[in-house]
């Protein structure tokens, strides 16, 4: 039992590591150089902020910049695609293993109610089922009160390594 494995990223230091028991969740490919803005500058121009993630998940807060806003100052609902796009791409990812990619096949959102510039809304990515060819995602968007904002199904056709 003695055994641990990573998750990366917490309240206090997201990107040191945390051990957990093994048996708790399975060793995770570090993606580390994705938090932050996830390697896009264009989700950092829009707030978002990866800060943790593990096997098959991955969270992110997002305070929308006026970048992200329509010109009535909400956030416009084609940059929710955006945002639920890269927590799913980020999720498949460390649901792989290295040298593995995923690409999106197919993605389909909902939007309950607006945010506006400013507002800190927290995102969380995960993989449903990761089949040999497939990957099938949800996320979802939520407020500083803990209501959904927006939500989003998806599929990712990966890219594996041969077996030998």
């Amino acid at each position: 039992m003695g055994e641990t494995a990573e998750v990366y990223g917490h309240q206090e230091n997201p990107t040191q590591p945390v051990r957990v028991p093994s048996a708790t969740i399975s060793p995770v490919r570090d993606m580390d150089k994705a938090l932050g803005d996830g390697g896009m500058p264009l989700l950092g121009q829009l707030g978002v902020d990866f800060r943790r993630y593990g096997e098959g998940w991955v969270e992110a807060g997002w305070t929308p910049t006026e970048s992200a806003c329509n010109p009535v100052g909400a956030v416009h609902g084609g940059v929710y695609a955006v945002v639920h796009d890269a927590a799913m791409n980020f999720a498949t990812n460390s649901a792989l293993e290295r040298g593995e990619s995923g690409a999106t096949v197919s993605i389909t959102y909902s939007t309950m109610r607006g945010a506006k510039a400013g507002e800190p809304l927290s995102v969380r990515g995960e993989v449903v089922r990761l089949a040999r060819q497939i990957a099938y995602l949800q996320t979802t968007i939520t407020n500083a009160e803990g209501h959904v904002v927006s939500t989003a199904s998806g599929t990712f056709i990966l890219r594996r390594k041969e077996k030998a």
